[in-house]
Order: C-alpha cells, then structure tokens, then sequence
C-alpha cells in the first residue's frame, strides 16, 4: 500500500532505449487527450435570455421602436 504522500506513476518507458523525442512524443499525445474531469459549462450570457429583450416586430417606424426603452 502506498503512502498519500507518495504516488504510483502515470507513466511508465519500459524501453530503456527511448530516445527524449519519443517520451516527448508520448507525453504530448497522452496530455492532448486530456483529462478524465468533464468540462467546466460556462455561464450564460445574458443577452442571451429571451425574457430580458423586447421582441422587435417587423412594420413602420420598427428600427426606430429597437432602440427606446419600454
């Protein structure tokens, strides 16, 4: 049993052999899979919610109607 202190590795070259670009190699393609956690959702916008914006109805003088405060 290990300690909490100390940590089996995540990676292990068994081929002694390994030149530093092949471990480089290797770590690259293992960090760009990324990791286990599930990514954090990001906080909706505002200007996004239809329940704070005032539809703008198509007709006369509209574009003029998008601009003023209720």
């Amino acid at each position: 049993m290990t300690s909490p202190d100390e940590q089996t590795p995540l990676l292990k070259v068994i081929d002694h052999n390994a030149t530093p670009e092949e471990v480089a190699a290797i770590v690259a393609v293992f960090s760009a899979l990324g990791s286990a956690e599930p990514p954090k959702q990001k906080q909706r916008s505002l200007w996004a919610t239809p329940k704070l914006r005032t539809p703008i109805h198509p007709g006369p003088n509209a574009w003029r109607a998008s601009a003023l405060p209720n």
